[in-house]
């Protein structure tokens, strides 16, 4: 009978590349990504090689996403058409496209399979939190100190605000964002059955905020302060507006820690915002969002040409990974003459890029995870399960918020990441509790 053991340094190596995709400016160079398609792609060999000499065996989360699976094969095999087929304007581009895609898929497949217990499901989760805390204790201290650096690297652009090891402040803001909400998550999870009691929740939370979870609690303060001076206006409307959703959706489904629940949120809401937020500058983020203007942005006008460059290749794209070498085609002077490898809005590059065929399985994915995940919180009694659905939940509306205005599923750590928070909302739906 196959045991967990016999994936366990697999299951290591794989929080270890989680803790590693971020550290070399989000993996967003050539070398990094290659080597995280590397990487991932060697861990799925060896599953396979294990799996074949009959060592592991297929999770019943795994199983379940069948058709998960698919539409992430299908959304490659496109991008592959595109390749072979001589349908990209940049056969290169699109080649590094479609090795992280496959990296991407074969994470969420990894995550489905190796995430196969209660501990690893709370490993992964501090792994990512872990993450996320350095990245915003190593952001805020480059900006606080003065002494302003990335990975060994001096920065240039974004100097006064937070980007960790990001060189935009916005894709640390993603980062974070993604790494709070499985964090809050998990924090949810590990509370105990709300009662009609007031002092008796409020005792339970102080108790919790008090114990051993201080560490997870004060992470997650710590990671809401990097986010604040990251001074993204969309990542952090976004979090705030996202926690507040899943929060109400998690109150209104009526689940066990639903008084535990409300004070957990309340206090994030007053502890973060009225406390770390007056510290750390949140009256800069809102003087940003009050101060925005069309005058001053030239996103509406690149939004403009994008559609234009969607237009003439509806069905197919330019090809993946191609922005960069078709835009100047369609582009005018009154978008500056700043060189734009990414269009601000990742839908609009999804369209352009991969158009109506290649970008449909890839929004059918993203819909039956949320489904799915929607479904774990509405009826997982187990707190922990429900809190992997939460996270997943708030993670997804948080990134779709953020990709109207910014290009975080273009950076490998984001997306990489944000790909095993969405295999978290299928562990959180699906996986079986052990008995005994």
């Amino acid at each position: 009978m196959p045991t967990s053991t016999s994936t366990d340094k697999l299951f290591y190596a794989f929080l270890l590349l989680l803790i590693w995709i971020p550290l070399p400016l989000g993996s967003n160079l050539p070398w990094a990504s290659m080597l995280l398609g590397i990487f991932s792609l060697t861990l799925c060999v060896i599953w396979i090689g294990l799996y074949l000499l009959k060592r592991v065996k297929l999770s019943r989360s795994f199983k379940k996403a069948r058709y998960a699976l698919v539409l992430l094969g299908l959304a490659q095999g496109f991008v592959a058409y595109q390749y072979f087929f001589a349908q990209s304007i940049d056969t290169n581009a699109s080649l590094q496209q479609l090795i992280l895609g496959i990296s991407f898929s074969g994470l969420f497949a990894l995550s489905l399979l190796l995430i196969n217990s209660t501990q690893r499901i709370k490993l992964t989760i501090y792994a990512i939190v872990a993450s996320g805390l350095f990245q915003a204790v190593y952001g805020s201290l480059m900006t606080l100190t003065g002494i302003e650096y990335l990975l060994f690297v001096e920065k240039d652009h974004y100097l006064g605000v937070a980007t960790g090891t990001f060189v935009n402040r916005n894709h640390l803001a993603g980062y974070l964002v993604i790494c709070l909400s499985v964090g809050l998550g998990l924090m949810i999870g590990t509370l105990k059955p709300g009662t009609t009691n007031i002092k008796e929740n409020l005792r339970r939370i102080l108790q919790a905020i008090l114990s051993q979870k201080i560490i997870l609690r004060l992470s997650l303060v710590i990671m809401v302060a990097g986010l604040v001076m990251t001074h993204s206006r969309m990542g952090n409307s976004a979090f705030f507006i996202a926690m507040g959703i899943v929060g109400t959706l998690a109150i209104m489904l009526k689940g066990k820690s639903m008084g535990s629940t409300i004070v957990l949120l309340l206090s994030l809401l007053i502890i973060d915002v009225a406390v770390v937020g007056t510290f750390f500058g949140i009256e800069k983020v809102i003087d940003r969002i009050e101060g925005t203007s069309e005058k001053h942005e030239t996103r509406d006008e690149v939004n403009g040409y994008s559609l234009e460059l969607f237009n003439e290749n509806q069905l197919t794209g330019t090809g993946a990974g191609t922005y960069f070498t078709a835009f100047p085609e369609v582009r005018e002077r009154d978008v500056g003459f700043i060189f734009y490898n990414h269009a601000h809005n990742d839908y609009l590059q999804f369209l352009t890029e991969r158009g109506i065929i290649g970008i449909t399985p890839l929004i059918l994915f993203v819909l039956m995870t949320f489904l799915v995940a929607f479904r774990g919180l509405y009826q997982r009694k187990n707190a922990l399960l429900r809190g992997c659905a939460f996270g997943s939940l708030m993670s997804m509306i948080a990134m779709a918020m953020h990709a109207t205005v910014d290009f975080n599923l273009q950076i490998p750590a984001n997306a990489a990441t944000f790909m095993v928070v969405l295999a978290l909302g299928w562990i959180g739906m699906f996986y079986k509790e052990r008995k005994g």
